[in-house]
């Protein structure tokens, strides 16, 4: 079989399971799948009424927008701390569960308050635990990745962590529909999944303690970090130049999309749907996303970076269509916003483990993800605002945006990448 672009020189078919731990590297990438999956059922089941939910409690669209964009960007923006700190203690699996304990806490108790401001800091302390665990948990995945295929690796993951952002959001129109729009048994049923979630990580890790034995051993190459000291700003500065102009195309064009707090807000404040059908729609953009993963992470190994050309095109039809005041129109947007998300949870990711090596790309990880959360703060922020003022302006202004990013993606392909595959790894 040919070895696909995506993935290192001298991986062979099957993971080293002995050295790595007791599970083979496909093995790790499906359990932890598994995990994600369960986690998402809480956090997305939660995501799905946020909105709503926040509105209920006497939210305006600019406060949604505001609430949700600063949770997006506390889960991005705090990976510059949290990406360096697992590179330097080693400590990666400590630095996932932590995370995971922190979200699957905050969500239940969501379902405990009546209080907006109360509700808000849950919201973004959902978001933190995110921060906390997600650069640790791309680094451990990744390693397994450098043998099935960084693309396929991150995809299937992705997959089976979009399980469960199917299931959650159902499982809360569910209970919504049960007991007549009550949001406090909904949140609350999700404690469920949350202690399954932090029961199988755990497992995880005692069954593989060392995934990056799945890697296999590269020299080091320029500038690259063998210490465990505490990267400072001339450290980080010398990530490769490729991955900083990578970063700038995905800031772009996450400052152009609109989180789905702003777009469920409109769904239930236009009066286009009830709030117990939220979720419903929720979950059938997560499972577009699922197969978007798939389709653009098998396509990225074969084909290489050019094919997020798609990213910025589809994005930019989102806001045209999901802020309409026609219900057709509005829920395909919602479905095109899936897919999009789809392809920033996976084949976004993958491509940084193909632009900066194993010692430094926890970090990599942390600062990608802080110029995507600053981008999502911004978005989140500007949709709100813009809905407020003039939906034509909002639409304008975001395709302008997705144009801007496509433009500097091609640049960095043409220019940086060639036309097809991506470059090898720094390592």
């Amino acid at each position: 079989m040919a070895q696909g672009p995506g993935r290192p020189a001298g991986a062979g078919p099957a993971g080293p399971a002995g050295p790595a731990g007791r599970l083979s590297a496909w093995r790790f990438v499906i359990w932890f799948g598994v995990v994600a999956m369960l986690a998402d059922v809480v956090y997305e089941g939660a995501r799905s009424i946020t909105g709503p939910f926040l509105a209920h409690l006497g939210a305006s669209a600019l406060v949604v927008g505001v609430v949700t964009g600063v949770g997006e960007a506390a889960a991005l923006v705090l990976r510059l701390v949290s990406g360096p700190l697992a590179d330097r203690t080693g400590r990666f699996w400590a630095w996932a569960i932590a995370g995971y304990g922190l979200t699957v806490v905050s969500v239940p108790l969501l379902g405990l308050t009546s209080v907006l401001w109360v509700a808000c800091a849950l919201i973004v302390a959902e978001r933190v635990g995110k921060a906390v665990r997600q650069p640790a948990k791309d680094t451990l995945l990744s390693h397994a990745a450098a043998v099935t295929g960084r693309g396929r690796g991150f995809a299937v993951h992705e997959a089976l962590d979009q399980a469960g952002a199917l299931v959650g959001p159902l499982a809360v129109a569910s209970v919504l529909a049960a007991t007549g729009d009550d949001y406090r048994p909904a949140l609350l049923v999700l404690a469920v999944p949350g202690a399954l979630a932090l029961a199988l990580v755990g497992w995880l890790r005692v069954q593989v303690p060392r995934p990056v034995r799945y890697e296999p051993a590269t020299p080091a190459g320029p500038g690259e970090r063998t210490s465990r000291r505490v990267p400072g700003a001339t450290e980080v500065a010398r990530l490769p130049g490729r991955f900083w102009a990578y970063a700038g195309f995905a800031g772009l064009t996450m400052t152009g999309f609109a989180t789905f707090g702003v777009l469920s807000f409109h769904l239930v404040a236009a009066g286009l749907l009830p709030a117990s059908a939220v979720p419903v729609l929720y979950a059938a953009a997560m499972v577009v996303d699922a197969l978007a993963a798939v389709a653009t992470g098998w396509a990225y190994d074969r084909y290489g970076a050019v094919v997020l050309v798609v990213l910025p095109v589809v994005a930019a039809l989102v806001p045209a269509l999901a802020f309409s005041a026609t219900v057709g129109m509005a829920v395909a947007g919602v479905v095109l916003w899936g897919a999009v998300l789809g392809v920033q949870e996976s084949t976004l990711k993958a491509t940084v483990a193909d632009l900066v090596g194993p010692g430094r790309r926890a970090t990599a990880y942390g600062v990608f993800g802080a110029v995507v959360g600053v981008a999502a703060a911004a978005g989140g922020a500007l949709a709100g605002g813009l809905y407020e003022t003039s939906v034509p302006l909002l639409v304008a202004v975001t395709a302008a945006l997705q144009l801007v990013a496509l433009g500097v993606l091609v640049t960095i392909v043409r220019g940086r990448w060639g036309p097809h595959r991506p470059p090898a790894a720094t390592r």
